[in-house]
């Protein structure tokens, strides 16, 4: 039996509602960021499958927009990180609704 592009679609978007839902309702930054690479391998299960089942054969867009995907994500991660280790060594804490370093 296969599985259909709608339950691969239906899944994509309940992890990308999980995801927004962390992103949105966490109080700790490592939430945060958990939950936006949630929403990132959300988008990269949907951009498979739509290339699986909705491009030509043989072609492989889908996964290599999902690699460019986990490159950025990764590279996003590894900044994010270094920013939120300095604001913690500067402020210490990382409450994302303690640090104000834009306020005057």
């Amino acid at each position: 039996m296969e599985v259909g592009l709608n339950a691969y679609l239906t899944l994509s978007a309940m992890l990308f509602s999980i995801g927004l839902y962390g992103a949105l309702a966490r109080r700790n930054v490592v939430g945060i960021l958990i939950a936006i690479e949630i929403m990132l391998n959300a988008v990269n299960l949907a951009l498979v499958a739509i290339s699986r089942y909705l491009g030509p054969a043989g072609s492989d867009a889908g996964q290599v927009f999902a690699v460019f995907v986990i490159t950025v994500a990764a590279a996003e991660a590894a900044v994010a990180l270094a920013l939120f280790l300095a604001v913690y060594r500067t402020r210490g804490t990382v409450d994302p609704e303690q640090i104000n370093l834009l306020k005057w």
